[in-house]
């Protein structure tokens, strides 16, 4: 599909719009092709990956409908058609790879748990729930980097982020929770949730890759060196957790 004519006009109304996705076919009824389908598959997930990667690179307030339709080498109005508005082309850019990611989070404490028994350890619980994101991020190819990207820009944004953080990721987190409780059973639970507070702002900066580690250490710790970011991560976030054991009830 051709990029949009920068003289036409636009928006154009959504059923021109579905006739273009169609390739100007007319309209019929009931379940379309198989091709038709395939193709408007591929289509909305050339938008997804066109506006995953300049979200991530700019922001949701920095970026418009017409540029990630540019991007994408569709018309505006297609765009709009699939997804609506921008807030929820974010939304379905952000869910895409959240289901993902999460499931395989869940599964893999789920995972060790039922293995390790009774001998389950805080070390074990969190590499299994790290591992997940950081294997994605360091084997999953240019989108899920772009969305390690997104989510630390989410989850740090005054307006939206908290909102869009719980509605995606917080199952997930009340699991590990649930069994870290079991494992530091003398904690509370806002010592478990602030211990999860500061590893959640860890863990999105560290898969962010900004840079800012490498320039602090000249380059003797390298942000893009997620293998060895895991492992201090794992250490770091258990000793913290151990840390804040009891704190709540001596600040009562």
């Amino acid at each position: 599909m051709s990029k949009p004519d920068a003289a036409a006009p636009l928006p154009r109304p959504v059923a021109a719009a579905r006739r273009k996705a169609a390739g100007a076919a007319p309209a019929r009824r009931g379940r379309p092709p198989k091709t038709e389908a395939k193709a408007a598959g591929e289509t909305r997930d050339l938008i997804l990956d066109a506006a995953e990667d300049l979200f991530s690179k700019h922001g949701f307030y920095g970026v418009t409908i017409r540029e990630v339709a540019r991007e994408a080498g569709v018309d505006t109005a297609l765009v709009h058609y699939y997804f609506g508005a921008k807030r929820e082309l974010f939304d379905a850019v952000f869910l895409r790879r959240a289901e993902v990611w999460n499931d395989d989070r869940v599964a893999a404490i789920d995972r060790y748990a039922e293995t390790a028994g009774d001998n389950m350890t805080l070390e074990g619980l969190l590499e299994a729930f790290l591992r997940p994101p950081f294997e994605w991020s360091l084997k999953g190819g240019p989108g899920w980097k772009h969305y390690s990207a997104l989510v630390a820009q989410t989850n740090a944004n005054p307006s939206f982020g908290g909102e869009t953080m719980a509605r995606y990721f917080d199952p997930a987190i009340h699991r590990l929770i649930e069994l870290i409780a079991k494992v530091l059973p003398g904690a509370s639970e806002v010592d478990l949730y602030w211990g999860y507070h500061n590893l959640s702002g860890a863990l999105t900066l560290t898969l962010g890759e900004t840079g800012r580690l490498d320039r602090l250490s000249n380059g003797r710790a390298r942000s893009g060196d997620l293998e060895t970011a895991g492992d201090y991560m794992v250490r770091f976030a258990a000793a913290g957790f151990r840390a804040v054991v009891g704190m709540s009830s001596r600040q009562a």
